[in-house]
């Protein structure tokens, strides 16, 4: 039997894929489509993201080919969030298609051993306490696959989610954005052009090899219609230039697409072993490549608990807390996305007005454009602390400077914890852990960074460092503390937490 079947071969799938893979899973990826969509639903590329990737070696691949913008727009304003004071050693957006991180995730992918089936359609599934069995239908027939679990990461249309009863409540579309591959003739010469006006709202993106990605809102459209199948350059032109006031040459589009402002989140991520991630748990409207980035961190946090339950070293409850912490996330994201719906496709004066007050927060107030940036760019998401108190617990870890001069990120892995110490003396009594416990990677962290630019840090003593990188318990220095009260705390949360071994 294998251990888990994966629908979809998109990012989130792609993903998931390979960290279950690196933790020692059998995978199979099971695609419909016979080739990689050709097109880019996606090219922005958030700043945790590519620190998942470069917890994973692979980060460099992505930097390699794309283009780093530092700084995002929140809602189409006018001026855009900051993001490089960001903590990161990616303050910057990435621009990149979306076939082509589709091509590197699925090569990372196969050199880790994924098998990958395209052209074989997810065909509906049965499941019991022991297992669930996955239908295929291919060209050349049906079979089916037997696993542990099965995720769904097959897109908002997910047949998956269909298949176990999953409710999928939100709300409708009101308003509709239309987008385009195509040569300019006279582009702009910014390298991220937005306008805004009563008439709507537009965007071009140059996307390489002399295509360019432009997008829009006309203003007073409310219905869907079937402009889009037909669509050529001269509608294309109208659009473009009632909002912009130059249609800039635009000239042979390669594909035209329209999305509606729906915004549904999946009532439950779990039923039985089947789990839902990325599009099959959240349909969002297409704001700053949200869809994606968050789809990534599904797979993320979803992984090495997956891996952890299948490899019998999960505490009770571990794989319960995919749909807790990413639900609570999947909650924010849908407030971050209808806030800057609304500013995307509401031409009434009122709204006009909203955006020139928040322009103005954005310009005049550092602190607000920071919590924006934060938000935006994924760094912000912390999870529920489950009873732990030191204040870290939950949040993401930064790329904290290790004493042999690696960055945190380097060291992270998913079947394994990471615990920091803050001094050589203590990371070296940590042959207090169990000879019989599963044993975290002991290393010791610098917390006594020049400028003190994370003092939340300074006083940590210890910290227990999660697969993806978010803080599971912490210890910091007290007046009079022992060595053997920290390592007291950290034997307990090491048990508690399941930390595996390597």
């Amino acid at each position: 039997m294998g251990e888990a079947v994966v629908v979809g071969a998109g990012p989130t799938g792609l993903w998931l894929a390979a960290e279950l893979c690196m933790a020692g899973v059998d995978v199979t990826v099971v695609e419909k489509r016979e080739e990689r969509f050709p097109h880019s639903k996606g090219f922005t590329i958030h700043p945790r993201t590519m620190e998942i990737w470069a917890s994973r070696g692979i980060g460099h691949l992505f930097l390699d080919e794309g283009r780093k913008i530092p700084n995002s727009h929140f809602g189409l304003l006018d001026r855009r969030v900051d993001f490089s004071t960001l903590d990161t050693p990616f303050p910057h957006i990435l621009v990149l298609g979306q076939p082509r991180v589709e091509e590197l995730l699925e090569q990372h992918a196969l050199r880790l051993g994924v098998d990958i089936r395209r052209g074989h359609c997810f065909a509906g599934l049965t499941q019991d306490a022991d297992s669930v069995v996955a239908r295929v239908e291919t060209a050349g027939g049906q079979y089916t696959l037997e696993a542990d679990y099965l995720v769904g990461c097959d897109g908002a249309a997910s047949e998956v989610r269909k298949a176990v009863g999953i409710g999928f409540p939100g709300t409708d579309s009101t308003a509709y954005t239309w987008i385009a591959d195509v040569t300019l003739d006279d582009p702009p010469d910014v390298p991220y052009f937005q306008r805004n006006s009563a008439a709507g709202q537009a965007l071009i993106v140059p996307m390489g090899n002399g295509v360019h990605r432009v997008g829009g809102v006309n203003a007073g459209e409310e219905g869907e219609d079937d402009w889009t199948e037909h669509a050529g350059a001269e509608e294309l032109r109208v659009r473009l230039a009632a909002i912009a006031g130059s249609d800039f040459g635009l000239r042979d589009p390669l594909w035209v697409s329209r999305t509606g402002s729906a915004n549904r989140l999946a009532e439950r991520y779990r039923c039985g072993r089947v789990l839902l991630a990325g599009d099959a748990a959240h349909r969002i409207f297409p704001v700053g490549g949200l869809g994606l980035n968050v789809g990534l961190q599904d797979a993320w946090n979803l992984g090495w608990k997956l891996a952890a339950t299948l490899r019998d070293w999960a505490p009770d409850g571990l794989l319960e807390t995919y749909h807790d912490e990413r639900h609570a996330a999947g909650v924010s994201l849908m407030e971050l996305v209808r806030a800057q719906t609304s500013l995307m496709t509401d031409f009434r004066p009122d709204l006009l007005s909203l955006r020139a007050v928040l322009n103005r927060a954005i310009a005049d107030v550092p602190a607000f454009s920071s919590s924006l940036a934060m938000e935006m760019s994924g760094l912000a998401v912390a999870y529920p602390p489950g009873g732990e108190p030191h204040p870290l617990v939950g949040h993401r870890a930064p790329d904290l400077r290790l004493s042999d001069g690696r960055g945190l990120f380097s060291v992270l892995a998913p079947d394994r914890y990471v615990l920091l110490m803050a001094s050589k003396a203590d990371a070296e009594a940590a042959s207090f852990l169990p000879a019989t416990a599963p044993r975290p990677q002991v290393l010791t962290v610098v917390t006594d960074e020049p400028g003190g630019a994370r003092p939340e840090w300074d006083r940590l003593r210890a910290a227990l460092i999660r697969p993806d990188g978010h803080v599971a318990w912490a210890s910091q220095t007290r007046d009079g503390a022992t060595l053997t009260a920290a390592a007291t705390d950290a034997v307990a949360a090491v048990r508690r937490t399941g930390t595996p071994g390597r």
